[in-house]
Protein backbone atom coordinates (compact mmCIF):
# COMPACT_ATOMS: atom_id res chain seq x y z
CA UNK A 1 0.00 0.00 0.00
CA UNK A 2 1.71 3.19 -1.04
CA UNK A 3 1.10 6.26 0.78
CA UNK A 4 0.69 9.93 -1.43
CA UNK A 5 -1.37 11.83 -3.77
CA UNK A 6 -4.29 10.21 -5.71
CA UNK A 7 -3.93 10.15 -9.79
CA UNK A 8 -6.72 12.74 -9.28
CA UNK A 9 -5.07 15.06 -7.19
CA UNK A 10 -2.39 15.02 -9.76
CA UNK A 11 -4.51 16.22 -12.66
CA UNK A 12 -3.58 19.95 -13.96
CA UNK A 13 -5.66 22.55 -13.30
CA UNK A 14 -7.52 23.47 -16.19
CA UNK A 15 -7.81 27.57 -16.85
CA UNK A 16 -11.20 28.88 -16.41
CA UNK A 17 -10.70 31.75 -18.14
CA UNK A 18 -10.37 29.27 -21.56
CA UNK A 19 -13.52 27.87 -21.03
CA UNK A 20 -15.20 31.60 -20.84
CA UNK A 21 -13.42 32.96 -23.54
CA UNK A 22 -15.06 32.25 -26.73
CA UNK A 23 -13.24 31.22 -29.99
CA UNK A 24 -12.08 33.48 -32.61
CA UNK A 25 -15.33 32.59 -34.60
CA UNK A 26 -17.56 32.55 -31.85
CA UNK A 27 -16.91 36.05 -30.80
CA UNK A 28 -16.92 37.19 -34.57
CA UNK A 29 -20.76 35.52 -34.96
CA UNK A 30 -21.55 36.62 -31.35
CA UNK A 31 -20.51 40.71 -32.20
CA UNK A 32 -22.49 40.33 -35.77
CA UNK A 33 -25.67 39.08 -34.40
CA UNK A 34 -25.43 42.08 -31.63
CA UNK A 35 -24.72 44.53 -34.64
CA UNK A 36 -27.95 43.00 -35.99
CA UNK A 37 -26.01 42.23 -39.16
CA UNK A 38 -26.53 39.49 -41.55
CA UNK A 39 -23.32 37.12 -43.12
CA UNK A 40 -25.06 38.72 -46.32
CA UNK A 41 -24.66 42.20 -44.62
CA UNK A 42 -21.29 41.54 -43.66
CA UNK A 43 -19.87 40.25 -46.89
CA UNK A 44 -21.39 42.78 -48.96
CA UNK A 45 -19.44 45.32 -46.64
CA UNK A 46 -16.38 43.46 -46.71
CA UNK A 47 -16.22 41.70 -49.93
CA UNK A 48 -15.02 38.62 -48.17
CA UNK A 49 -17.35 35.54 -49.60
CA UNK A 50 -20.44 34.71 -48.05
CA UNK A 51 -18.69 30.81 -47.95
CA UNK A 52 -15.27 32.31 -46.25
CA UNK A 53 -17.43 34.42 -43.54
CA UNK A 54 -19.98 31.23 -42.79
CA UNK A 55 -16.03 29.41 -42.08
CA UNK A 56 -14.41 31.65 -40.45
CA UNK A 57 -17.37 31.72 -37.52
CA UNK A 58 -17.26 28.18 -37.41
CA UNK A 59 -13.37 28.47 -36.80
CA UNK A 60 -12.89 26.77 -39.94
CA UNK A 61 -9.61 28.84 -41.56
CA UNK A 62 -8.92 26.61 -44.36
CA UNK A 63 -10.68 28.31 -46.94
CA UNK A 64 -9.16 31.36 -46.38
CA UNK A 65 -5.79 29.84 -48.25
CA UNK A 66 -3.35 30.23 -45.49
CA UNK A 67 -2.56 31.98 -42.25
CA UNK A 68 -1.71 35.74 -43.93
CA UNK A 69 -5.06 35.62 -45.62
CA UNK A 70 -7.32 34.68 -42.75
CA UNK A 71 -5.64 37.20 -40.65
CA UNK A 72 -6.12 40.10 -43.19
CA UNK A 73 -10.20 38.59 -43.23
CA UNK A 74 -10.15 38.36 -39.19
CA UNK A 75 -9.13 41.98 -39.37
CA UNK A 76 -11.78 42.83 -41.61
CA UNK A 77 -14.93 40.72 -40.53
CA UNK A 78 -13.98 42.35 -36.82
CA UNK A 79 -14.21 46.42 -38.03
CA UNK A 80 -17.13 45.23 -39.79
CA UNK A 81 -18.60 43.82 -36.40
CA UNK A 82 -17.50 46.73 -34.60
CA UNK A 83 -14.95 44.57 -32.38
CA UNK A 84 -11.16 45.23 -31.70
CA UNK A 85 -9.31 43.10 -34.41
CA UNK A 86 -5.86 42.69 -32.36
CA UNK A 87 -7.19 40.46 -29.56
CA UNK A 88 -8.61 38.18 -32.06
CA UNK A 89 -5.59 38.00 -34.22
CA UNK A 90 -3.63 37.04 -31.37
CA UNK A 91 -5.25 34.28 -30.24
CA UNK A 92 -5.52 32.99 -33.73
CA UNK A 93 -1.82 33.56 -33.62
CA UNK A 94 -1.44 31.59 -30.33
CA UNK A 95 -3.63 28.89 -31.49
CA UNK A 96 -2.14 28.53 -35.17
CA UNK A 97 1.89 28.41 -33.91
CA UNK A 98 2.32 32.43 -33.87
CA UNK A 99 2.48 35.54 -36.48
CA UNK A 100 3.65 33.83 -39.56
CA UNK A 101 7.29 35.51 -40.92
CA UNK A 102 6.49 38.42 -43.13
CA UNK A 103 7.34 37.25 -46.92
CA UNK A 104 10.91 38.77 -48.62
CA UNK A 105 9.83 41.55 -51.26
CA UNK A 106 12.82 40.71 -53.13
CA UNK A 107 11.39 37.26 -54.82
CA UNK A 108 8.64 39.41 -55.80
CA UNK A 109 10.25 41.80 -57.57
CA UNK A 110 12.23 39.08 -59.55
CA UNK A 111 9.20 36.71 -60.11
CA UNK A 112 7.85 40.18 -62.22
CA UNK A 113 11.30 40.53 -63.44
CA UNK A 114 11.72 37.20 -65.07
CA UNK A 115 8.36 37.21 -66.76
CA UNK A 116 8.59 39.40 -69.58
CA UNK A 117 6.57 39.18 -72.27
CA UNK A 118 6.74 38.77 -76.01
CA UNK A 119 5.35 41.87 -77.66
CA UNK A 120 5.65 42.76 -81.30
CA UNK A 121 6.40 45.85 -83.58
CA UNK A 122 3.69 48.40 -82.20
CA UNK A 123 2.42 49.39 -86.00
CA UNK A 124 -0.35 51.56 -84.87
CA UNK A 125 2.59 54.30 -82.66
CA UNK A 126 4.96 54.28 -86.00
CA UNK A 127 1.74 54.93 -87.95
CA UNK A 128 0.44 57.70 -86.15
CA UNK A 129 4.26 59.19 -85.49
CA UNK A 130 4.39 59.07 -89.50
CA UNK A 131 1.59 60.73 -89.62
CA UNK A 132 2.58 63.56 -87.43
CA UNK A 133 5.39 64.01 -89.00
CA UNK A 134 4.08 64.47 -92.19
CA UNK A 135 1.36 66.76 -90.72
CA UNK A 136 3.99 68.85 -89.32
CA UNK A 137 6.22 69.04 -91.92
CA UNK A 138 3.19 70.71 -94.67
CA UNK A 139 2.47 72.62 -91.67
CA UNK A 140 6.02 74.14 -91.68
CA UNK A 141 6.14 74.61 -95.36
CA UNK A 142 3.13 76.56 -95.50
CA UNK A 143 3.83 78.83 -92.32
CA UNK A 144 7.30 79.80 -94.13
CA UNK A 145 5.78 80.23 -97.51
CA UNK A 146 3.29 82.67 -96.32
CA UNK A 147 6.17 84.56 -93.82
CA UNK A 148 8.31 84.78 -97.08
CA UNK A 149 5.30 86.15 -99.17
CA UNK A 150 4.27 88.63 -96.48
CA UNK A 151 7.91 90.15 -96.37
CA UNK A 152 8.18 90.95 -99.84
CA UNK A 153 4.60 93.09 -99.98
CA UNK A 154 5.98 94.79 -96.72
CA UNK A 155 9.21 95.60 -98.76
CA UNK A 156 7.65 96.81 -101.33
CA UNK A 157 4.65 98.94 -99.30
CA UNK A 158 8.15 100.43 -97.31
CA UNK A 159 9.64 102.24 -100.20
CA UNK A 160 7.01 105.03 -100.29
CA UNK A 161 5.68 104.85 -96.23
CA UNK A 162 6.30 107.75 -94.25
CA UNK A 163 7.76 106.85 -90.56
CA UNK A 164 4.33 107.24 -89.55
CA UNK A 165 2.66 105.13 -91.56
CA UNK A 166 5.22 102.36 -90.27
CA UNK A 167 4.35 103.44 -86.87
CA UNK A 168 0.46 103.57 -86.91
CA UNK A 169 0.84 99.92 -88.85
CA UNK A 170 2.49 98.50 -86.25
CA UNK A 171 0.12 96.00 -84.30
CA UNK A 172 -1.95 97.30 -80.93
CA UNK A 173 -1.30 94.73 -78.41
CA UNK A 174 -3.30 92.62 -77.39
CA UNK A 175 -4.65 92.83 -73.34
CA UNK A 176 -4.51 89.35 -71.62
CA UNK A 177 -8.16 88.49 -70.42
CA UNK A 178 -8.29 87.66 -66.88
CA UNK A 179 -8.39 84.26 -66.07
CA UNK A 180 -11.95 82.78 -64.66
CA UNK A 181 -11.62 82.24 -61.38
CA UNK A 182 -11.69 78.74 -59.65
CA UNK A 183 -14.07 76.70 -58.22
CA UNK A 184 -13.72 76.94 -54.62
CA UNK A 185 -15.44 73.02 -53.99
CA UNK A 186 -15.15 70.90 -56.94
CA UNK A 187 -17.80 69.14 -55.38
CA UNK A 188 -20.68 71.18 -54.78
CA UNK A 189 -20.20 72.51 -58.65
CA UNK A 190 -20.39 68.60 -59.57
CA UNK A 191 -24.09 68.39 -57.83
CA UNK A 192 -25.34 72.25 -57.38
CA UNK A 193 -27.34 71.72 -61.56
CA UNK A 194 -28.67 68.39 -59.82
CA UNK A 195 -32.88 68.07 -61.25
CA UNK A 196 -35.01 69.11 -58.88
CA UNK A 197 -37.53 66.41 -59.93
CA UNK A 198 -34.93 63.75 -58.70
CA UNK A 199 -33.04 62.80 -56.35
CA UNK A 200 -29.22 63.46 -56.48
CA UNK A 201 -26.50 61.86 -54.11
CA UNK A 202 -22.78 61.95 -54.10
CA UNK A 203 -20.43 60.08 -52.58
CA UNK A 204 -17.36 60.95 -51.86
CA UNK A 205 -14.25 58.66 -49.55
CA UNK A 206 -12.73 62.16 -48.19
CA UNK A 207 -10.95 60.13 -45.34
CA UNK A 208 -9.91 56.84 -46.38
CA UNK A 209 -11.55 54.05 -48.65
CA UNK A 210 -14.61 52.09 -48.52
CA UNK A 211 -16.88 49.78 -49.80
CA UNK A 212 -20.38 51.08 -51.12
CA UNK A 213 -23.41 49.58 -53.02
CA UNK A 214 -25.41 51.71 -54.14
CA UNK A 215 -29.26 50.71 -55.88
CA UNK A 216 -32.06 53.05 -57.25
CA UNK A 217 -36.47 52.73 -56.31
CA UNK A 218 -36.69 49.17 -58.07
CA UNK A 219 -33.41 47.69 -56.69
CA UNK A 220 -30.97 47.42 -59.48
CA UNK A 221 -27.72 48.03 -58.56
CA UNK A 222 -26.18 51.16 -59.43
CA UNK A 223 -22.99 50.72 -57.79
CA UNK A 224 -21.04 47.96 -55.90
CA UNK A 225 -17.38 48.29 -55.17
CA UNK A 226 -14.52 49.94 -53.42
CA UNK A 227 -14.08 53.31 -53.44
CA UNK A 228 -10.44 54.62 -53.08
CA UNK A 229 -9.44 57.59 -50.88
CA UNK A 230 -10.48 60.65 -52.85
CA UNK A 231 -12.32 59.16 -55.15
CA UNK A 232 -16.03 60.24 -55.53
CA UNK A 233 -19.45 58.65 -57.32
CA UNK A 234 -22.68 60.39 -57.89
CA UNK A 235 -26.21 58.64 -58.29
CA UNK A 236 -29.48 60.28 -59.41
CA UNK A 237 -33.10 58.35 -59.67
CA UNK A 238 -36.25 60.04 -60.23
CA UNK A 239 -37.71 59.11 -56.21
CA UNK A 240 -35.23 56.68 -54.29
CA UNK A 241 -31.11 56.02 -53.61
CA UNK A 242 -30.61 53.28 -51.01
CA UNK A 243 -27.06 53.16 -49.32
CA UNK A 244 -24.77 51.04 -47.64
CA UNK A 245 -21.87 52.51 -46.59
CA UNK A 246 -18.94 49.82 -45.75
CA UNK A 247 -16.79 52.47 -43.59
CA UNK A 248 -18.79 55.16 -42.94
CA UNK A 249 -16.84 57.44 -41.21
CA UNK A 250 -14.42 57.64 -44.08
CA UNK A 251 -17.55 59.00 -46.54
CA UNK A 252 -18.61 62.89 -46.82
CA UNK A 253 -22.12 63.11 -48.31
CA UNK A 254 -23.78 65.21 -50.37
CA UNK A 255 -27.77 65.08 -51.09
CA UNK A 256 -29.57 66.94 -53.71
CA UNK A 257 -26.93 69.65 -53.61
CA UNK A 258 -26.70 70.02 -49.50
CA UNK A 259 -23.65 68.45 -47.04
CA UNK A 260 -24.81 65.87 -44.83
CA UNK A 261 -23.18 66.53 -41.22
CA UNK A 262 -23.97 63.04 -39.69
CA UNK A 263 -21.02 61.88 -37.43
CA UNK A 264 -20.35 58.41 -38.27
CA UNK A 265 -18.50 55.95 -36.50
CA UNK A 266 -14.79 55.18 -38.20
CA UNK A 267 -15.46 51.11 -39.72
CA UNK A 268 -18.88 51.67 -39.01
CA UNK A 269 -21.52 49.97 -41.39
CA UNK A 270 -24.56 51.90 -42.24
CA UNK A 271 -27.65 51.64 -44.52
CA UNK A 272 -28.85 54.98 -45.47
CA UNK A 273 -31.95 55.92 -47.94
CA UNK A 274 -32.89 59.48 -49.62
CA UNK A 275 -35.16 60.84 -51.27
CA UNK A 276 -36.08 64.28 -53.28
CA UNK A 277 -36.73 65.70 -50.22
CA UNK A 278 -33.77 65.13 -48.15
CA UNK A 279 -31.66 65.77 -47.01
CA UNK A 280 -32.92 63.48 -43.91
CA UNK A 281 -32.49 59.68 -43.64
CA UNK A 282 -35.12 57.99 -45.52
Amino acid sequence: MSIGNSPEDERPFQDESDEVRPSVGRALQQARIAAGLTVDDVSSATRVRIAIVHAIEADDFAPCGGDVYARGHLRTLARAVHLDPEPLIAQYDAAHGGRPAPTPAAPLFEAERIRPERRGPNWTAAMVAAIVAVIGFVGFTAVKGGDSGSDGKSQVAGGGATPAASKSASPTPKKDKPAPPKSSDPSDSAIAAAPQDKVTVQVSAANGRSWISAKDHNGRMLFDGLLKKGESKTFQDSSKINLILGDAGAIQLYVNGKKIEDDFRPGAVERLTYTKGDPEVG
